[in-house]
C-alpha cells in the first residue's frame, strides 16, 4: 500500500513534467501521439511479462516514468485545439482575411470592463465553414439592451482582432493569460452588430446560468444591498463579477480574499455538513454507498451551479476523493489523496497547472497537513473555545507558510493582519454558508421571510465592515513588494528544510537548512547586483507623457500628472515592483535628456526643436506639436522618432510616412509599446 501511495505521487510529478515540456517546447502532435502510444504498449507488455516481480523491475519503473511524462505531453496537446485541422486559426488569418459571417455560442459571462461587457464564446462557423475555437467577446455597454445569456447563438460580421500584448514594462500580460485558456483572438462589437440566431438553453452551462439567474431574480425581490447580493453570489454561486473593486481590495488587503472564491475552504465545509446530514443513512443496507453517491452528486451539482470554474472544479475534485476515502473507512495518506486529485485534474485540464489559484490551493493544503500538526503541539489549551481558536490560528499560519512566497511573486502584497481576519470569520463561515444555502432554497420556492433575509444581509454587511476595518490598518499592509521566481523557489527550499529541522533536529537536516538559507541570501545578493543597471524609458500613457530614468534602484519619473495620479499610477507601480525600485523621484518633463552617449530632445506643443550645438539621436514628440516633421528630420537628423500617448492619433500616420521616406525609425508607444534604452 505504501508503495502504491508513493507511486501516485511520482506519477503525478511525471505528468507535471510532461505538461511543462509540452508548454515550453514545441513538439509535433503526431510525434507525441506515436511516442506515447508506443510507451503505453511497451508498459502493457511489461505488466504482462513481469507481473510477479513488478516491484523489483527497474526497467518497468523507468518505462512508467517516461510513459506518464509522455501522457502529460499528449494531454497538453490534445486540449490545445489550435493544432486541430478544424480550428479557426488553421483556416482564417484575422489580419488578412475578411470575415463575412461569424457564428458563435456564448459560453461564459465575465467581469465587465469600464466600457465593455465581456464573454467567452465558442466559435461555430466562419464564412460558412464549420470551425471550432474559443475567443473573447467585447460588447459595448448598453444600459437598455437585454443581457446576453449563456448558450445564446449569435452571428456577426465584426472582425477578429489580435489580443493586445503588454505595452509597458512589467505590465500584466493579459494576452498570455488568455492564451493559457486557449483564447487567441477577440471581437469588439456592439449590440447593433449582433444578430440573435438562437436563445435556446442546450448545455449544462446554460442550465446552470439559468438557475443562477432564477435565484438572483428571487433574491433581488428582497432588501439585499448590492454589496450583500454580490457577496452571496460569490460565496454560494461562485460568481464574482458583481463584487465592487472596493470590496475586493478590502478582502485582499485583509488577507481574506480566499473567502470570495468558492474553493477548498467552502467545499470542505459543505462536505462536513453533508457528511453529518447523511450519517443516518449508514444504518441502512448499502447505506454507505448511497451516502457517498448523494454527497458526490450534491458536490458536483454545486460545482455545476457555480459554473465549473477552475477553483470550484479543483476543490470539488479534491474533496470528492476525500469524501470517498472518509466513507470507505480506509486509512489513506492525505498526500496521496492530494496527488490523486491533482493527477485527475491535470489529466483533463492540463492548463490548470499554470493557474494561480490551482498553485495556491495545493500549496496551502500541503502546508496545512505538513506544518499545522507541528504548530498545534506548541501549545495545548485546556478550554475548548480557546483550543478552537488556536486550531484556526495554526491552520491559518500553516497555510501562509505555503502561499506567502508565491503570493508575493504574483500579488506583491502581504497582509500582516491575515490571522485576525481568519480568526474572526472562519469560525462563522460554516454558519454563513449553511444559512446562505437555506436562504437560496427558501427564496427559490417563495417561502423566505423578509425578516430572515434582512438578518442574513445584516450578517454579510457586518462581515464586510469588519474586513474593511482590517484593511484600513495601513501599517500592517505591506505592498509593492518585489519577489522573483528564483526567490520563490529558494524561499520554499528554506521553508521545507526548516520544517524538517523542526520535526527532527539532527545535524544533517540542520546543515541542509543552513545551506538553504545561504542559497536564499545568495539569490538576494545576486539579483540586487543584476539590478544595478541604468534605463531610459518612454512609457505609454494615454493622453499623457511619462518618462522614466532608472539608475540602479532609484527611478526618476518625469510626467505631467497631478499629484494624486503620480502616486497611484499603475504604470509607475508595475515598473517599481518589477525592477525592485527603492526610491522614486518626481520631476517635470525637461526639454533635453542625456543618457549615456545618447542625446534626447523633447518636442512638445510649442514645437521648438532648433537647439544650438545639439544633435540629438532621439526625438520624442509629445502633446501633439504642430510642426512640419520633414523639416525637423532635415534639420535635426535623428536616428529615432518616438511619439508617446499624449499625441493625437490622427498625427501618427503622417509622421510615420515622413519617417519612412527618410529611412528613420518611427516608434509609437501605443502600437509598439514603451521605448526602452539600456546602458550597456
Amino acid at each position: 500500500m505504501k508503495l502504491l501511495n508513493f507511486a501516485i505521487i511520482k506519477l503525478t510529478l511525471c505528468l507535471i513534467i510532461g505538461i511543462l515540456l509540452a508548454h515550453y517546447f514545441d513538439t509535433p502532435f503526431v510525434y507525441s501521439l506515436a511516442l506515447t502510444a508506443t510507451l503505453i504498449l511497451a508498459l502493457a507488455a511489461f505488466l504482462v511479462g513481469e507481473k510477479k516481480r513488478l516491484v523489483k523491475s527497474f526497467g518497468f519503473g523507468l518505462l512508467t516514468i517516461f510513459t506518464f511524462i509522455g501522457l502529460g505531453n499528449l494531454s497538453y496537446q490534445l486540449h490545445d485545439q489550435s493544432s486541430f485541422k478544424n480550428h479557426y486559426t488553421q483556416h482564417i488569418d484575422p489580419a488578412n482575411d475578411t470575415i463575412k459571417t461569424l457564428y458563435f455560442q456564448v459560453r461564459e459571462v465575465l467581469k465587465p470592463s469600464v466600457y465593455h461587457d465581456k464573454y467567452t464564446v465558442d466559435i461555430l462557423n466562419i464564412n460558412d465553414q464549420q470551425l471550432v475555437g474559443k475567443t473573447l467577446l467585447n460588447v459595448e455597454k448598453d444600459s437598455v439592451a437585454i443581457p446576453i445569456k449563456v448558450d445564446a447563438i449569435f452571428v456577426t460580421t465584426s472582425p477578429l482582432s489580435d489580443l493586445n500584448p503588454p505595452i509597458n514594462p512589467n505590465q500584466f500580460d493579459y494576452k498570455r493569460y488568455l492564451q493559457k485558456q486557449y483564447i487567441y483572438h477577440q471581437i469588439f462589437t456592439s449590440r447593433a452588430e449582433l444578430f440573435l440566431v438562437s436563445s435556446h438553453t442546450n448545455t449544462i452551462f446554460g442550465h446552470a446560468a439559468q438557475l443562477r439567474n432564477h435565484i438572483n431574480s428571487k433574491l433581488k425581490s428582497y432588501n439585499f444591498k448590492p454589496d450583500e447580493l454580490a457577496l452571496i453570489n460569490a460565496l454560494l454561486l461562485g460568481q464574482r463579477q458583481d463584487i465592487s473593486p472596493e470590496i475586493y481590495n478590502s478582502y485582499s488587503r485583509a488577507g481574506a480574499v480566499h473567502i470570495l472564491a468558492v474553493s477548498g475552504l467552502h467545499v470542505g465545509i459543505v462536505l462536513l455538513l453533508l457528511n453529518s446530514l447523511f450519517r443516518p443513512l449508514e444504518y441502512l443496507k448499502n447505506g454507505k454507498t448511497i451516502k457517498i453517491a448523494l454527497i458526490l452528486l450534491i458536490l458536483w451539482g454545486f460545482a455545476v451551479v457555480a459554473g465549473l470554474s477552475a477553483s470550484v472544479t479543483r476543490a470539488v475534485t479534491m474533496f470528492s476523493v476525500v469524501a470517498i476515502g472518509m466513507n470507505l473507512k480506509r486509512s489513506t495518506n492525505i498526500f496521496n489523496t492530494l496527488a490523486i486529485s491533482m493527477f485527475i485534474l491535470l489529466l483533463f485540464k492540463p492548463m490548470f497547472l499554470f493557474d494561480v489559484g490551482f498553485q495556491m490551493s495545493y500549496l496551502a493544503v500541503i502546508a496545512i497537513v505538513s506544518f499545522q500538526p507541528l504548530l498545534e503541539r506548541l501549545w495545548q489549551p485546556k478550554l475548548k473555545p480557546v483550543k478552537k481558536l488556536w486550531d484556526i490560528f495554526t491552520v491559518t499560519l500553516a497555510a501562509q507558510f505555503g502561499v506567502v512566497p508565491i503570493s508575493l511573486f504574483y500579488f506583491h502584497q502581504f497582509p500582516g493582519l491575515f490571522f485576525i481576519s481568519n480568526l474572526v470569520i472562519i469560525p462563522f463561515l460554516g454558519f454563513i454558508l449553511g444559512m446562505g444555502i437555506l436562504i437560496i432554497l427558501m427564496a427559490s420556492v417563495n417561502i423566505l421571510p423578509f425578516w430572515f433575509a434582512d438578518i442574513y444581509g445584516g450578517i454579510i454587511s457586518v462581515m464586510n465592515n469588519f474586513i474593511q476595518w482590517v484593511s484600513l490598518q495601513e501599517r500592517f499592509v505591506f505592498s509593492d513588494l518585489s519577489f522573483s521566481l528564483l526567490q520563490v523557489l529558494t524561499a520554499y527550499l528554506v521553508i521545507v528544510t526548516l520544517v524538517s529541522v523542526f520535526k527532527k533536529p539532527v545535524f544533517k537536516r540542520l546543515t541542509m537548512a543552513m545551506f538553504a538559507v545561504l542559497t536564499f541570501q545568495s539569490v538576494l545578493i545576486f539579483e540586487e547586483k543584476m539590478n544595478q543597471t541604468e534605463e531610459f524609458v518612454v512609457f505609454h500613457k494615454s493622453r499623457q507623457s511619462l518618462i522614466g530614468l532608472k539608475s540602479n534602484t532609484t527611478l526618476t519619473v518625469s510626467h505631467n500628472f497631478d499629484s494624486i495620479t503620480s502616486v497611484t499610477d499603475n504604470v509607475i507601480r508595475n515598473y517599481k515592483i518589477g525592477n525592485a525600485i527603492k526610491n522614486i523621484k518626481h520631476h517635470s518633463i525637461e526639454d533635453i535628456y542625456i543618457f549615456g552617449t545618447k542625446r534626447i530632445l523633447i518636442v512638445d506643443s510649442l514645437g521648438v526643436y532648433r537647439v544650438p550645438n545639439l544633435h540629438p539621436e532621439i526625438v520624442i514628440l509629445r502633446s501633439s506639436p504642430k510642426i512640419n516633421l520633414n523639416r525637423l528630420l532635415d534639420s535635426v537628423k535623428p536616428i529615432v522618432i518616438i511619439a508617446d500617448g499624449s499625441n493625437y492619433k490622427s498625427y501618427f500616420e503622417r509622421w510615420e510616412r515622413s519617417c519612412m521616406k527618410q529611412n528613420i525609425t518611427f516608434h509609437s508607444t501605443g502600437r509598439d509599446g514603451a521605448f526602452v534604452l539600456r546602458e550597456p
